[in-house]
């Protein structure tokens, strides 16, 4: 029984290690949780792009082979052709046409989490204290034990002196 008493520090610090480990460790289901809230930010980010993308396939076929198209985006970009004037308003920038945004830049966010070294520094702690919780009661108790066999018993002492003999 006594020796089983001294092996709880060492389930304590076992079950102090996986639970941390479980519940804020680098594989931890709080670092899964923000991994996927990470893969869904990037997953949106891709389907924007991939619209984008789109829109700018359509824009590059119709300037490909369409005249008009061409000559319209000529014209948003200022030039003209021999047979056009232009009448330009200084300080007017008119309703220029918008481009397409070439999409935003999105990393994903390394989870939060405490480091295994940590963990497992924690859990040493916190079973070397369960330790000396059961082994400090221990040592008081043996000292107890101790001083009351020490103790003298009816006035006397463990170890008394002898009566002196008187000189013959």
């Amino acid at each position: 029984m006594n020796l089983v008493k001294y092996l709880v520090p060492l389930w304590v610090g076992i079950v102090i290690y996986t639970l941390f480990s479980l519940l804020k460790g680098p594989i931890s289901a709080s670092s899964y949780t923000q991994l996927q809230a990470e893969q869904e930010k990037l997953q949106a980010n891709m389907e924007a792009l991939k619209l984008i993308n789109k829109e700018l396939e359509i824009t590059k076929d119709a300037l490909m082979y369409d005249k008009d198209a061409i000559a319209v985006y000529a014209r948003d970009l200022g030039y003209r052709s021999s047979r056009e004037r232009f009448v330009r308003i200084v300080g007017f920038e008119g309703t220029k046409k918008q481009r397409i945004e070439p999409g935003q830049l999105v990393t994903a966010v390394e989870p939060e989490y405490i480091t295994d070294n940590a963990i497992k520094i924690c859990a040493f702690c916190i079973a070397i204290g369960a330790f000396l919780c059961i082994l400090i009661p221990d040592i008081l108790q043996r000292r107890a034990n101790q001083q009351k066999k020490r103790k003298p018993r009816n006035g006397y002492t463990r170890y008394r002196e002898e009566p002196r003999k008187a000189a013959s």
